[in-house]
């Protein structure tokens, strides 16, 4: 390159990379539990799993919370508090209705002879939506940060960096449940 042509230095704020690390670590997480399923199913003697009715809710819900989750990110664009802190709030609460979903789902498949302990196609799906719930709880403890941040007016259109990381993580995860959802439901017809 000429001393004439000057080239572009790509910066990304420290905080969002640190966010992309963790997501990177968590994919690795589930690469590596969905790669022990598919071989697990690969091997005679597995049975298929009916995934209960719940998940095919939680999955609806938790695009629910993404989408409410990204309206936090455009009021907070548009320094539109009163909308920020309803979205967020929305955000949190389709959150923890995500939960009670999965726990209900968890209920369902006790209740059809699938239990944690037994056969492993049946401890992998507790497995994968545990460890997702377990990664979700810490995205509702994020989102419950940002909102008291936004109630404190630190949120808004010139200081965006809580939001946009929240609301990152928060599309992750929900794609991370669709993805491990289609998965289970692929693997188990």
């Amino acid at each position: 390159m000429s001393n004439s042509q000057t080239s572009k230095i790509l910066r990304m704020n420290p905080r969002i990379f640190m966010v992309w690390i963790f997501m990177i670590s968590i994919s690795m997480i589930f690469v590596s539990l969905i790669s022990a399923y598919i071989v697990k199913k690969g091997e005679p003697g597995g049975f298929n799993v009916d995934l209960p009715s719940m998940f095919y809710y939680s999955t609806a819900v938790v695009l629910l919370s993404s989408i409410f989750k990204q309206l936090s990110y455009f009021a907070s664009k548009k320094d539109n508090f009163k909308n920020l802190k309803l979205y967020l709030f929305m955000s949190l609460v389709t959150g923890i209705i995500f939960l009670v979903t999965q726990y209900l789902g968890w209920v369902q498949l006790v209740g059809g002879g699938v239990y944690f302990v037994g056969h492993p196609d049946g401890s992998f799906i507790y497995i994968l939506s545990g460890v997702h719930a377990f990664h979700l709880i810490s995205g509702l403890f994020f989102i419950l940060y940002v909102y008291k941040k936004s109630v404190e007016l630190d949120v808004h259109s010139k200081n965006m960096i809580f939001v946009e990381m929240s609301t990152t993580y928060w599309h992750f995860l929900a794609g991370l449940w669709v993805y491990l959802f289609i998965t289970l439901y692929f693997y188990n017809i």
